[in-house]
């Protein structure tokens, strides 16, 4: 069983960055794959970036990549995603997951998500 539990989340200007967190429980994090998702209202849950056991491969959806960066600190049972030059479309509530197949864009191959934490880009 792992609990994620996500942080950082706020209200940001256009072109400003956010660094959220994603701190898990558990003696296991280190063997999952870990993602982070986003969902604004009326939408599907999206896929943002994914990172493996590792930390040394990582995966973004194409619109993030350049401005979001992923990292981990299995030491620290945490993941972490840095936000640069956010626009108003990034507005959504952002979700942890934690996969055991590996990193994955489609959101049921992950087994444990946070409870999310909200990002308003103002323009």
């Amino acid at each position: 069983q792992v609990q994620l539990v996500e942080s950082g989340g706020g209200l940001v200007q256009a072109g400003g960055s956010l660094r959220l967190s994603c701190a898990a429980s558990g003696r296991t994090f280190s063997s999952y794959a870990m993602g982070w998702f986003r969902q604004a209202p009326g939408k599907e849950r999206e896929f943002v970036a994914g990172i493996n056991t590792n930390g040394v491969s990582t995966y973004y959806a194409d619109s993030m990549k350049g401005r979001f960066a992923i990292s981990r600190d299995n030491a620290k049972n945490t993941v972490y995603l840095q936000m640069n030059s956010l626009k108003p479309e990034d507005t959504a509530v952002y979700y942890c997951a934690a996969s055991r197949v590996g990193i994955t864009p489609t959101p049921n191959r992950y087994d444990y998500w946070g409870q999310g934490t909200q990002v308003t880009v103002s323009s």
